[in-house]
């Protein structure tokens, strides 16, 4: 072969590879990409008495839908079935998808939607605290639903702890959940203390960090000096983003707001929380 045909060659061939190398970039940059939302890890708040979505219902309670690959949970069923099923329909949500269902305490803002939904999806098991009465699990059963009962701390999934009940007057129980970004701490109302239910969380998890702490804190009456200090324990504790709502008052949101900044999360219903 001439150097001609040899130079030829060798362009015809390094023009080739180039056109396998971009295209298996452009096809790996797809694949890095944006996913579709049910192949990420997310948390979707369905109910709130705030709302960051003006197409969704708001009222006082709290319900929140935790979404990964292989699974989808409802933490907490808000006040109302109908509100709460409306408001996961606009979301894309089918409750029939749903596996577990963690309830975290007995008040009616949050366990009130409990028996619309199971009347739409009676395939779940249902976490509830040990101090509920017998009512609650017959209605459970009632509609060929599983429950257990939570008294203490447990691994519910390969990334999903319980507290396991706290608090003593009004037992309750967060979510812990295991992420690559760190821990987050999901709050129905957080009764027993928010600051304890975050150390609680570190006990379960003392390796990690303290990426998120979400939804209801209990703090609406609270004073600011409280106020302060609960925002100040929150820094010791390491605690990285913070998405108040529910139960927490104006004025915590807005000190919270404050001290995080851009690591301050405006939660209500419709939020989408990607992690």
């Amino acid at each position: 072969m001439d150097r001609k045909h040899f130079c030829f060659s060798l362009f015809i061939i390094v023009a080739v590879l180039g056109m396998v190398v971009a295209g298996f970039c452009k096809s790996s940059k797809k694949a890095a990409g944006a996913l579709p939302l049910e192949r990420k890890n997310s948390i979707l708040i369905v109910y709130d008495n705030y709302k960051v979505d003006p197409h969704l219902v708001s009222a006082w309670g709290f319900g929140c839908v935790i979404r990964t690959p292989n699974q989808k949970v409802l933490f907490d069923t808000g006040g109302d079935s109908s509100i709460l099923l409306s408001n996961m329909e606009k979301m894309d949500i089918d409750p029939k998808e749903i596996k577990m269902l963690i309830i975290s305490h007995i008040h009616g803002d949050h366990v009130g939607g409990l028996n619309g939904f199971l009347k739409q999806n009676g395939k779940v098991t249902v976490y509830i605290p040990a101090s509920f009465p017998e009512s609650i699990r017959k209605k459970i059963r009632s509609y060929g639903a599983e429950y257990q009962d939570i008294k203490s701390s447990i691994q519910i999934s390969d990334t999903m702890y319980t507290t396991g009940e706290m608090g003593t007057w009004i037992k309750e129980q967060s979510l812990v959940l295991d992420t690559q970004a760190g821990i987050v701490i999901i709050t129905g109302c957080a009764h027993p203390g928010v600051v304890n239910i975050v150390k609680k969380a570190k006990q379960l998890l003392p390796d990690k960090n303290i990426f998120l702490v979400m939804g209801g804190f209990h703090l609406g009456s609270a004073s600011d000096s409280k106020l302060k200090s609960i925002v100040k324990d929150f820094r010791k504790l390491g605690v990285k983003k913070v998405a108040p709502s529910h139960c927490s008052g104006d004025r915590c949101r807005k000190l919270f707001k404050e001290e995080y900044q851009d690591d301050y999360i405006e939660s209500g219903a419709g939020k989408i929380i990607i992690f």
